[in-house]
């Protein structure tokens, strides 16, 4: 039996980096509320919704844990839409048009995500 650890090799983080960066430019070419000008755009917001993910998105979840479990958990798509929302404002070239865009792209981000990360092990 392999040793299965929660530490990740830099060539299986880069290669979850380019999923999500194809995750993102898919879904935006796809929805017509998210605007990325380009691939290298859609890198550059994948690297930063990683480190968002990293440092921002804990603490908003600890922060807001009572709205969390009042909702039963569906507070936690609010807190990957401001999340979003961080990264339109420090991503030149990526626009989102509203609430329900963002919504509906990290849904359809994360199952591309899915069935690429799926794939490809």
């Amino acid at each position: 039996m392999e040793n299965q650890t929660n530490k990740q090799t830099p060539g299986g983080i880069i290669r979850n980096l380019i999923i999500n960066t194809l995750s993102i430019f898919t879904v935006s070419y796809i929805l017509k509320g998210i605007e990325v000008d380009g691939f290298l755009t859609a890198l550059v917001v994948a690297v930063v919704m990683s480190v968002l993910n990293v440092t921002l998105k804990p603490v908003l979840i600890f922060i807001t844990i009572p709205f969390t479990i009042v909702t039963l958990g569906l507070f936690l798509m609010v807190i990957n839409v401001i999340t979003l929302y961080a990264a339109d404002a420090l991503v030149d070239g990526f626009h989102i048009a509203g609430f329900w865009w963002a919504v509906l792209f990290s849904v359809m981000v994360s199952l591309l995500n899915s069935i690429l990360m799926g794939s490809s092990r």
